[in-house]
Parts: C-alpha cells; structure tokens; sequence
C-alpha cells in the first residue's frame, strides 16, 4: 500500500500527540479511579500510541498490537484512560483503509480481545464492561465505514464526471469536424462539377473554377488543423489559424459564390464584439446552412441575416431553393446546429421558408 511521505509524518506527530496524552492522561485517571499504574502500564500506553505510525502502510498489523497492547492493559487492571484512544484511532484505520468485510472481521476480533478483562483478569466487571467496551470499536468502525464509502463514492463521481467532459470533448471536436470538411467538400465537389462543364468548351473559365478549389480546400485544411489542435493541446509550431466567427463571413459568401451560388448578407443593428463562443456557434450555423443549401437546395440563393439585438444574436439563412425535404436518418446537418445553439441556451428553428425554399434560424441569447 502506497502512502506519501507527509503522511507518515502526520502519523508520526499523532502517535508523538496521543503518547504524551497517554501518559499525563493515564495519571489523571488513575488518580480519578484511585487505581494505581506502574511502569509495565505506562509502556502499553505509549505502545498502543506508538504503532500508529505506521497505520496507513499496515492497518491490520497496527490494529493487532492495539489490541494486544490495550487488552493486556485492560486485563491488568489498570484504570480507563487514553489508551482506548489509540486503540480507536487504529479500529478506524482499518474501517476506513480496507474493504468492508475485511475490517468487520478484524475489528471484531479485536472487540472480543479488549472485552476479555470483563470476565476475566483482577477485576472482571461482567456485562457491565461489556457496553462501555463495545463503543470502543463499533462507533470508530462505523465512522470509518462511512467515510471510506463517502470517499469511494466522491471518487467515482469525479471519474464519471472526467468521462463526461472528454465525451462531450470529443463531441464537440467531431461537430467541428463535420462542419468544417462538409462545408469544404460540398463546396469543391461544386466547384470541380462547374470545371468539369466547363473545361470542354471554355478552358479559361474552368482554371478559375480549379483556383477556386485550390484556394477553398486550403482553407478547409486551414481550419481543420486549428480545430484538431484542440484534441493535442498545443501545437508544436506554435501557428494557429484564427477562430472562425461572423467577422470572416465575407470569405464565406466569397467561397460560395465561386460555386455558383449567390448570397447576399444582411445586417441589422451595430456589429460588436461577441463572446467566442457565440461567435464561433453563429459562424457555424451559418456555414452549415449554406452547405445545405449547396447540398439540397438546387439552382438556388441565399440571404443571411444577422441582427444584433440587445440582448440577442439572431441568424437567420433562407434559400430559394426546392427546400431539403425530409432529414435523412443519418444526418447530423440541422441536429448538430440545434445541438450548437441550444447548447448556448438559445432557439433553433428549421423548416420551410415563408415563400418557398428553406429556412433556418437560430437566436443566441448575449
């Protein structure tokens, strides 16, 4: 059983404690009861406070010479004093150090040990010393009981509750992920279709739909490499791409455009300064929605609308598309934004649009 050097020493000072308690302790009391302690007694007490020491690296050896130190005490008549002190500190080593069954067994052997000077020894006291003697044990055993099975359960909720944030860690690095490689994928697979048709007829124009998926699969790869660094903490480079947020929509809509989808941007109240979490939600929401629109909406536009409200963020995106129809079973596009938004404490709507195509909103409250 490993224990940590300061704890010995905090073993230490309490044996050193309960030792010069047992000694001016045993007098008093044996003034009290007028029964007199010779020198064999006062080495049992200090006997009985000494083994302490080492009661966190062997608690059932410690237990032992308690009670072989106490019930030679007690069965030579010697006054009750502070000797049952030590030998409670030790029944509560082993409650609170070993698993339950094996400190019951162990404490009760010693109770009967320290019990046998009431039938036995100069002056057996019968069940009156029963009572009196049993409390020595049963009340530090079930503290330790107690405290052990409190300590267990404290340990295990901290464990759960580690398990429950890397969890919702990897979570959320997977929402980043999909996003982000959906978003790019969607917008090269466009990109590369446009080239595709356009590369027969005007070669021209096709290198620029290929610049266009030069230039929109470096970001993706930009933006995905910030988001794994997460995972590893840090980044020996020590280059970090910028957090995604609203003051990077313009490059959005400019990597949509390029695939042939136009978005118009529309902004309301005074732009200023959000927490990053909101910021970096609404870029995400925003982001995705147009990767549907890429996705399902078809020949199709987009408007995004961004209020700053006093007390709110509203985003809202709507297409002019043929709408997405009924989600697919495996789709995590408008889950993982109701997730991002409701996550912040805001609402999330997605549905049809009030004059065709689609729509999704969410409201981020500041």
């Amino acid at each position: 059983m490993t224990v940590r050097p300061h704890a010995l020493l905090q073993d230490g000072l309490l044996a050193l404690l309960l030792a010069v308690i047992g000694l001016f302790g045993t007098r008093g009391a044996a003034q009290l009861q007028d029964v007199p302690v010779d020198a064999p007694g006062f080495a049992l007490v200090v006997a009985a406070a000494v083994v302490l020491v080492v009661r966190r690296v062997w608690p059932l050896a410690t237990l032992a010479a308690g009670t072989a130190a106490t019930s030679a005490y007690l069965i030579m008549g010697y006054p009750y004093g502070p000797i049952l002190i030590s030998f409670a500190v030790a029944v509560f080593t082993v409650a609170h150090r070993l698993p339950t069954k094996q400190a019951a067994i162990a404490s009760a052997t010693a109770l009967v040990a320290t019990l046998l000077h009431s039938v036995v020894g100069s002056s057996p006291e019968g069940l009156d010393g029963i009572v009196p003697g049993s409390a020595w044990v049963v009340v530090p055993f079930a503290a330790g009981v107690v405290l052990r099975v409190t300590r267990e359960a404290n340990a295990r909720s901290r464990a759960e509750l580690v398990r429950q944030y890397a969890y919702e860690e990897r979570l959320r690095v997977a929402q980043e992920v999909h996003d982000v490689v959906g978003h790019g994928l969607a917008a090269i697979n466009m990109q590369a279709e446009i080239a595709l048709h356009l590369l027969p007829k005007r070669p021209e124009q096709a290198d620029e739909a290929l610049r266009a998926i030069s230039r929109t699969s470096k970001e993706a790869l930009d933006e995905l490499r910030a988001t794994l660094a997460v995972v590893r903490r840090s980044d020996p480079s020590g280059v970090r791409a910028p957090t995604p947020g609203l003051a990077r929509l313009k490059d959005l809509v400019d990597r949509m455009g390029g695939t042939g989808v136009p978005v118009t941007v529309e902004v309301t109240g005074a732009p200023r300064e959000l927490p990053a979490v909101v910021d970096l939600a609404a870029y995400r929401l925003v982001q995705e929605s147009l990767t549907n629109v890429l996705r399902h909406a078809g020949p199709a536009s987009a408007t995004v609308q961004v209020a700053y409200e006093p007390d709110t963020l509203a985003i809202t995106v709507t297409d002019t598309g043929r709408g997405h129809g009924p989600a697919k079973p495996g789709g995590h596009g408008l889950l993982g934004m109701r997730e991002r938004v409701t996550a912040l404490g805001g609402t999330f709507e997605a549905g049809p649009g009030p004059a065709g195509g689609f729509r999704v909103q969410g409201r981020f409250p500041l």
